[in-house]
């Protein structure tokens, strides 16, 4: 080691040492200080949580096919292999958290029964899969099933488009105009696809959906009663990521970043840095909102056992959203729906030594399991010591930089539609 690289190495390793200790004697330091108003020496964050949502997942081959008919898939120049699957997974295991995989199923169909549905195919009654049975199939499921923490598989579609007489319209869900495809169409691919996702064994019916090709209508569309959200909402799915700039009837959202649809959050995607066929992506534009939105060849490589490389890229990218004060990677997108809720409603005040947490916008949205469990932030000049009050601290973690930041998992223990915690 260099003269150079030692000094650098013992910096370090008395920064991290000293960090460890602070946060372990928290008590001991604060109780040496004395501060007159703590509160003007740190500020409260309340983070925007922020959700990795992977499209176009599931496709065997890359080709783009829409010139003759056939779905647009990935767009890249070889093959899926589940070395493509196990991207998904090691980007979740580096961030500790669990993407979600928007998947695709029509060529994960072992018994060809998409003949019965010919709308979910390009070939009709005709259908015929028999090209991508294989081991591979078996491979990839495994992938999936032994790593759900770390891989949420989401309904995109069956076969992304919509055929009818040999030719698609997009896309499989809504119309280019807006307008939701006929109900027992929407319930027969549902219906579907969870017969697929049991070829293969891949779980429970997901709980989350993202309309191919953006096509989706807030509330219902012209001439259908029922929303697409509340056919959704019947087979358990509570949760649609999607972008509103391109929504129909977004003026129906009642808020900024998300909205209700009967009971299903809504929550919009923002615009992807990337073009879907972009392949590889190298991140570097900040995200302008909670969802980082890309498709699955944007994280791959034309080489797939260097997809890793591609991989890292992702996380380099990502992890710093988790080291800022006003935003957090969410775990699972059950903590992105609950945190992003209170980041958009609960509100906070400082009083003397004391934050106060008024709940009462936010629990008009979340039911009683969501809304027990929130994560805020402090960013301090000095060590602090908290203490909560109608509030349980469930963890605490420190940062220590420049400042001090302190991140706190909470969980509401009393009914009251208030809380606060006293800064020491």
């Amino acid at each position: 080691m260099t003269g150079s690289s030692r000094r650098k190495f013992v910096k370090n390793t008395v920064k991290a040492a000293a960090g460890a200790s602070i946060l372990g004697n928290m008590k001991i330091i604060s109780s040496c200080t004395s501060w007159k108003n703590i509160s003007d020496e740190l500020e409260i964050f309340i983070p925007m949580p922020v959700q990795v949502v992977i499209d176009d997942v599931g496709w065997w081959s890359g080709t783009d096919g829409s010139k003759w008919q056939e779905p647009y898939r990935t767009g890249i120049n070889r093959n899926h292999v589940p070395a493509d699957y196990q991207a998904i997974v090691e980007l979740g295991k580096s961030l500790g958290i669990r993407p979600q995989a928007a998947t695709i199923l029509c060529e994960w169909d072992k018994y060809n029964i998409l003949s019965q549905l010919p709308t979910s195919t390009w070939m009709g009654e005709k259908w015929d899969n028999s090209k991508w049975v294989g081991d591979w199939l078996d491979e990839a499921a495994e992938i999936i099933r032994n790593n759900k923490e770390h891989f949420e598989l989401t309904v995109h579609g069956i076969g992304h488009e919509y055929w009818e007489n040999g030719a698609f319209t997009r896309a499989e869900w809504t119309d280019s105009n807006g307008q939701m495809r006929p109900v027992e169409q929407v319930e027969l691919h549902l219906d579907y696809f969870e017969r697929l996702m049991k070829q293969h064994n891949l779980g429970p019916f997901p709980k989350s959906f993202v309309p191919t090709a953006f096509r989706h209508s807030f509330g219902p569309s012209e001439g259908r009663k029922i929303s697409l959200a509340s056919l959704l909402r019947k087979r358990g799915i509570n949760y649609i990521n999607s972008p509103f700039e391109s929504m129909y009837n977004s003026h129906r959202i009642q808020h900024k970043l998300f909205g209700f649809d009967d009971g299903v959050i809504t929550i919009d995607r923002g615009s992807d840095e990337f073009p879907w066929l972009t392949f590889p992506g190298n991140p570097s534009k900040g995200l302008t909102g909670p969802t980082c939105g890309l498709h699955w060849p944007n994280m791959l490589h034309p080489e797939p056992e260097r997809n890793l490389e591609v991989v890292q890229k992702w996380v380099n990218y990502l992890k710093p959203y988790n080291e800022k004060p006003e935003t957090i990677l969410a775990s699972d997108s059950v903590d992105f729906q609950r945190q992003l809720i209170h980041h958009s409603l609960t509100k906070k005040e400082r009083t003397g030594n004391s934050v106060i947490f008024d709940f009462s916008e936010s629990d008009k949205l979340l039911n009683n399991i969501l809304k027990k469990r929130l994560i805020i932030k402090v960013l301090a000049d000095r060590p602090i010591e908290f203490k909560p009050d109608g509030i349980k601290i469930e963890s605490k973690s420190l940062v220590l930089n420049e400042k001090y930041l302190f991140t706190l998992k909470l969980e509401r223990i009393a009914e009251s539609a208030k809380a606060q915690i006293k800064l020491i």
